[in-house]
């Protein structure tokens, strides 16, 4: 009796899933595991450190949410990391202001990867965790380094605020 490959397996298991379109779920498994496996890593070495806090306050929380969808956005849509992007999507046209639309491609592991770095909703948790870990393994780099995207985004806001006032005038 030959034995299934463990690929084999999983396409039975979510075969007929989505017949009309790929839905890569073993490559999102693969992601799930990933970031679970280098989460708990980054919880297991902050609680060794000792310097795991009781809580988070609400001054990291609000300059870690700033710095989380700063630089998620710049992962998934910023011109210039379109390199680290390319192997996983395909570019489609301009977006915002020095940003880029793509598309995901490829099959299976290399899709669930293009769709995770097209998103900027989807790597927030991914960065979000990085800032939380780092704020207790690096406290002060990851203060800083937060800092500098945090800023970027209220620069953001407030260019786009004097631009939407210069068309208005």
């Amino acid at each position: 009796m030959a034995t299934e490959s463990l690929s084999d397996q999983a396409a039975a298991l979510f075969a007929g899933y989505s017949p009309d379109e790929e839905r890569p779920l073993a490559g999102y498994a693969t992601l799930v595991g990933a970031f679970n496996a280098l989460f708990a890593a980054g919880l297991v070495a902050a609680g060794r450190s000792g310097r795991m806090p009781d809580r988070v306050g609400f001054g990291d929380l609000l300059l870690f949410g700033a710095a989380t969808e700063k630089l998620s956005r710049v992962l998934a849509k910023d011109k210039v990391t379109s390199f680290i992007r390319a192997p996983f999507t395909r570019y489609q046209e301009k977006g915002g202001p020095g940003e880029i639309e793509e598309e995901p491609r490829g099959h299976g592991l290399r899709l669930a990867v293009g769709e995770l770095a097209v998103c900027s909703y989807c790597l927030a948790q991914w960065v979000a965790a990085g800032f939380l870990t780092g704020s207790v393994l690096a406290p002060r780099k990851t203060r800083f380094v937060a800092a500098v995207f945090a800023t970027i985004a209220i620069s953001d806001f407030i260019q786009l605020a004097y631009k939407a006032s210069e068309e208005r005038a």
